[in-house]
């Protein structure tokens, strides 16, 4: 689709140079003779680039730039200046414009500044999808009491730096609790590293936490950060902390008792800042017992303990998970949001979520591929087999 760029000058020659070399490079250009003109254009539709000029009647570009910005904050302004107000221009810049160009314009820095602006705008429009899926993605659906008891938890606990242990069965949302933790602590503008600490050999874990020197070991090519000092000023979210080795939790004490790291086959202790956040789907008390994971170990990581509930304990939420599930999934689908027929909810609340809500989002990704608009209990009964 061609992308549009607003032209906004009170010089019809002006006007017209920039209209037939911008489209000549394939852009489809609207005009505007005043700032008046320009405004009104500017809220009535969707322009990929403006040009503005500074010194126009009715409403000059520094009073359209600040409407602009008000009204339509993501595209890009280029101000279009002529020798005497370069100052202004400049200012404009500082004010949130995109470049200036001075007249009479240059082509290939026109060219330039107005594809490297249209770049710029895409990378951002991408950033904020981007971000607002991922903010989707880490939602914590439901309004029943046990859900309202871990969200008063979360919001007493994310503003420090106390470290928390999430437990619960696999699929339940352990995940979901440790980014709100993180997003909602004085440390979310830094980094949240994740690492699954039953996805790791053990023989590697180490390297993978604390990092390690270049020829600590065979395949050891380069220097490697660890993921403590990949997290530095964040928070580490250390998920299925029950299969860490011996080892490694020896070494994890260290570094939680210090706040100081030592990469395999290096001598210098490193001080880190970091939060952690641990997760596991296992009684850490009765490996104790069975001598699988260190007591003080455990009682560093539990300062504060979160039990997120299964489904089957939960399950007044599963409606609202559903129609969450529903719209979001559909989103990524790019179809419009289908319904489920009250029997069918009816239905799946009655079932034995043995994956939890893990399992749940699947179902429903798969009843709204294989059912027609609306989902019924039938369709439930057909492609689920619900007992």
């Amino acid at each position: 689709m061609p992308q549009t760029i607003l032209v906004i000058d009170d010089e019809r020659a002006i006007r017209k140079a920039l209209g037939e070399i911008l489209s000549f490079e394939g852009f489809v250009i609207d005009e505007a003779a005043d700032g008046a003109e320009g405004a009104k254009k500017l809220k009535e539709n969707n322009y990929d680039c403006i040009l503005c000029d500074i010194k126009m009647p009715k409403m000059d570009g520094m009073e359209v730039l600040q409407y602009a910005k008000t009204e339509k904050p993501d595209i890009p302004f280029i101000v279009i200046s002529g020798h005497g107000n370069i100052e202004t221009a400049v200012d404009a810049v500082k004010k949130g414009a995109y470049d200036y160009i001075s007249k009479p314009p240059d082509l290939n820095r026109l060219l330039i500044t107005v594809r490297n602006a249209m770049e710029k705008k895409s990378l951002v429009t991408e950033t904020k999808l981007l971000r607002k899926k991922i903010a989707r993605g880490n939602e914590m659906i439901g309004s029943g009491e046990a859900m309202m008891r871990i969200q008063e938890t979360i919001a007493k606990v994310a503003p420090t730096d106390a470290r928390v242990l999430i437990t619960g069965e696999n699929g339940v949302g352990k995940e979901l609790v440790a980014r709100r933790l993180h997003e909602l602590s004085h440390r979310a503008g830094g980094p949240m590293i994740e690492v699954n600490c039953a996805a790791i050999p053990s023989e590697l874990i180490e390297s993978e936490l604390f990092g390690h020197e270049k020829g600590s070991f065979t395949s050891a090519i380069k220097q490697k950060l660890g993921k403590f000092e990949q997290a530095n000023g964040g928070t580490l979210f250390l998920d299925e902390i029950g299969d860490m080795s011996h080892d490694a939790q020896a070494k994890m004490l260290r570094a939680l008792q210090e706040s100081k790291i030592t990469r395999v086959g290096g001598e210098k202790d490193i001080k880190v800042d970091v939060r952690v956040v641990a997760a596991t789907n296992k009684n850490l008390l009765e490996e104790v017992e069975a001598k699988k994971f260190r007591l003080d170990l455990y009682h560093r990581i539990s300062v504060i303990l979160i039990q997120v509930p299964s489904l089957n304990s939960r399950r007044e939420d599963i409606p609202e998970l559903i129609r969450h599930f529903l719209k979001d999934i559909c989103d990524d689908y790019k179809q419009p949001v289908k319904e489920m027929e009250q029997d069918a909810i009816d239905k799946l609340q009655g079932h034995n979520w043995t994956g939890n809500i893990r399992e749940l989002r699947n179902v429903v990704e798969r009843l709204i591929i294989l059912s027609d608009k609306i989902i019924t209990k039938k369709d439930v009964e057909t492609y689920i087999l619900v007992k």
